[in-house]
């Protein structure tokens, strides 16, 4: 595929290491920041885009299964995330969605993903909103992890019923990035509505995490 020619040529050797080591990842840099990375990606879908959501899916999958350096990784979550081929994120991609979150299982990849299911709930809150409430109870943290922060864009469009549901079963583990979670989408909801995240945080006080409560309110007064 040439778009791994297209990291290796722009690979640095001296700046990988650092990459790595700062992502705690046990999968290799080539050392292309994302600009580049991107740069790279529109050149590459422009002149081989995919026509069909088979041949979109399959050259997501290929890219992520395959990799062997994590911007790899980085080009086929761009890929799926592309808006010429938002009319593909459909029900249908959830599949793929969810192997690369259980299998990327990291915060850089499943919080790109949770951006595009945010997106196709917003799209399709029949199928979606009945998926994310089974995946917060879930035994991969980072679909529990999706389904608390997936709106966190939705600012007064946030479905508060689900939100509240998806953090309920997640109120006492003790997971960094659960709880990190937690105060996130509360800390977005409340540039919206930040009475209501006060009053939530006083009522859960003595079941939300110290680290979540202070996510929640620090953007309020």
């Amino acid at each position: 595929m040439r778009i791994r020619a297209d990291l290796a040529a722009a690979a640095d050797a001296t700046r990988a290491p650092g990459m790595q080591a700062y992502m705690k990842s046990a999968m290799p840099y080539r050392g292309v920041k994302m600009p580049e990375v991107r740069a790279i990606c529109k050149r590459a879908f422009a002149e081989n885009a995919p026509s069909t959501f088979d041949d979109w899916q399959s050259a997501v999958l290929e890219l992520w299964r395959d990799a062997k350096f994590r911007e790899e990784r980085y080009v086929a979550m761009e890929l799926a995330g592309q808006k010429r081929f938002a009319t593909y994120r459909t029900p249908n991609a959830m599949p793929m969605l969810e192997e690369m979150i259980v299998t990327g299982a990291w915060w850089d990849h499943v919080d790109e993903a949770a951006h595009l299911i945010g997106d196709m709930l917003r799209a399709h809150p029949n199928e979606l909103r009945p998926l994310m409430r089974v995946w917060s109870t879930d035994a991969s943290l980072w679909k529990r992890r999706v389904s608390i922060i997936c709106q966190v864009s939705f600012k007064k469009e946030t479905d508060l019923e689900l939100l509240y549901a998806n953090i309920e079963p997640n109120l006492g583990d003790r997971d960094f990035f659960i709880r990190k979670a937690i105060g996130w989408a509360l800390r977005a909801y409340a540039w919206t509505d930040p009475k209501e995240v006060a009053r939530y945080v006083s009522e859960h006080a003595s079941r939300l995490s110290g680290l979540s409560r202070r996510e929640a309110l620090k953007n309020i007064g």
